[in-house]
């Protein structure tokens, strides 16, 4: 079984979602038809979901949309949360079969443990490994991937699978130019070494990286408002301008289409937020192009002289 994840991903991770304002300011069910229509029309047929994300709305709006335009033209991931209750492997292909439920669909293309056990030894990691086996045996979905693995547990989750005849697809983990976390921590290598896909979320740094906020500008609301400080803003100033000019020198590329066109070169697969038809336009102008080596090293130097603007999450420390 190939270990590949397509190159291209829509994640539906704020459709029906209130804590990404799901439902307010003309963000609902129309404009994230609008944001798959403009995505399928640029050839991102890859979609991501979860059974966190809006709590199943997500994963309804998906399988909905999806089964509207041909199903067979599309692949589906989502993933499985480990809760604290959830300790079999029983557990993972129950959740797999809800999963599928709400999309309505027979398979997916790829499942993936959402977050790793808090113990290396406890909360239920082995069982879990084997319920995502077990999910490939029962035809539940194509292959199976893991989120917020360490270096470790990579290695971990690759022998697992192995013994079971299986591969371990991708590694989904946050990963931006304000966030290189994966490259000193040994995520990246242990990725490359094992044929994983590291796939990046936050990729543009919940916004930080398109170019659209400045320093005195207008406050953004709700769960990024903590991100967008002055500060921030001031102390990026640089990155952003080297963004600029590299998009300028492109006939135009956008600072965020440079930031994820930067994560492509790197052999990553990001996959941003995309909440309406324009933010879908924009990721498309991503692809069809990459920056030279000694594009890509500028903005290496430029980005190393920040560290971690962004937050990690703790799950990458379980």
């Amino acid at each position: 079984m190939s270990t590949s994840v397509p190159p291209h991903s829509l994640p539906a991770q704020a459709w029906g979602d209130s804590y990404w304002g799901y439902g307010q300011n003309g963000f609902d069910k129309t404009s994230c038809k609008a944001a798959f229509d403009a995505c399928t029309a640029a050839g991102l047929t890859f979609l991501d979901s979860a059974e966190v994300y809006g709590f199943g709305v997500s994963e309804q709006l998906t399988g909905e949309f999806v089964r509207g335009a041909g199903a067979a033209d599309f692949q589906v991931a989502s993933k499985m949360a480990p809760l604290p209750w959830r300790f079999t492997r029983q557990n993972v292909t129950a959740a797999c079969r809800a999963s599928l439920g709400r999309l309505g669909l027979p398979k997916m293309a790829l499942y993936i443990q959402h977050w790793p056990g808090a113990f290396t030894n406890g909360w239920a990691n082995d069982a879990f490994l084997e319920g995502l086996a077990d999910c490939v045996d029962a035809g539940l979905t194509q292959t199976v991937g893991v989120s917020n693995f360490s270096a470790v547990r990579v290695r971990g989750a690759v022998a697992a699978l192995a013994k079971r005849g299986h591969v371990l697809s991708s590694n989904q983990v946050q990963y931006s130019l304000l966030y290189r976390q994966p490259e000193a921590n040994g995520v990246l290598a242990a990725c490359q070494e094992n044929g994983v896909t590291l796939v990046a979320y936050s990729p543009l740094a919940q916004g930080l990286l398109t170019g659209k906020y400045k320093v005195g500008g207008e406050a953004v609301t709700g769960p990024r408002s903590a991100v967008f400080s002055d500060e921030k803003l001031r102390k990026i100033e640089p990155l952003v301008g080297l963004l600029r000019e590299l998009g300028a020198a492109r006939g135009g590329k956008t600072p965020g289409q440079v930031s994820l066109n930067w994560l492509l070169c790197k052999g990553v697969l990001p996959i941003p937020g995309v909440k309406s038809a324009s933010q879908a336009t924009e990721v498309a102008g991503a692809l069809g192009w990459r920056l030279t080596a000694e594009e890509v090293r500028a903005l290496d130097v430029a980005s190393g002289k920040l560290g971690n603007v962004a937050f990690g999450a703790p799950f990458e420390t379980f």
